[in-house]
């Protein structure tokens, strides 16, 4: 019975990392792209913590404590601050409807399950079911990337699939530390990196809509 609770309760927290994925497709205001991405990392963070409980491996909560300071907490208010200091407009211009996206999404989710559950067969049910809610989540923050036209939204994209890449590594046993901190020192530096570019862009062409962008290709 306990084993079933716990089997249970990670399909639960890694199916809420799914959903959030499906969220941040659906959503069309700026804010709420940036509080939902701090919910699915919330989710990922206590996906992180109850695998460490599960697998008695305490070094997760490493994970699970970086994944909440830093993927909750701290980016989520860096991308507000910066939305608000560059004036950027709030509303999400995407390249194909709503309805269109969530299909992809759907189509993306059923071709995870057909391609990891075969090649998973010897592993345990659980980091199987796992590794396929995380490929999915990897590849709805692809098509994230792909469907928005707002850098902003493109960088939230890029998170959200490494929120997927995280998910599959704690769901795999015997994940050294030194993952987990590398994890952590790559978002740092790429959300100041983005920061710095995301200035200099809105400084020389007054926009971060790629649309107007491509207006200015091979201007001087």
């Amino acid at each position: 019975m306990g084993a079933q609770i716990s089997y249970d309760i990670a399909h639960l927290i890694g199916a809420t990392v799914l959903m959030a994925g499906f969220q941040l497709l659906y959503q069309r205001r700026l804010f709420a792209v940036l509080n939902t991405f701090a919910f699915q990392a919330l989710a990922l963070a206590a996906a992180a913590a109850w695998q460490a409980h599960v697998q008695h491996a305490p070094h997760l909560y490493v994970t699970a404590g970086i994944a909440l300071v830093f993927k909750a907490i701290i980016v989520p208010i860096a991308l507000h601050w910066l939305v608000e200091q560059l004036g950027i407009h709030k509303n999400v211009e995407t390249a194909m409807s709503i309805g269109w996206t969530m299909m992809a999404g759907v189509a993306l989710v059923t071709l995870s399950i057909l391609l990891v559950l075969p090649v998973t067969a010897n592993a345990a049910a659980l980091t199987r079911e796992s590794l396929a809610l995380a490929m999915s989540v990897v590849l709805l923050g692809l098509l994230m990337m792909i469907t928005r036209r707002n850098a902003v939204t493109q960088v939230v994209g890029f998170m959200a699939l490494e929120n997927g890449l995280i998910l599959a590594a704690v769901s795999a046993k015997g994940m050294p530390l030194v993952v987990e901190i590398s994890v952590a020192f790559s978002v740092l530096v790429a959300m100041t990196l983005f920061g710095i570019f995301f200035f200099r862009i809105r400084e020389r062409f007054d926009t971060l809509d790629l649309a107007d962008l491509e207006t200015h290709r091979g201007d001087r």
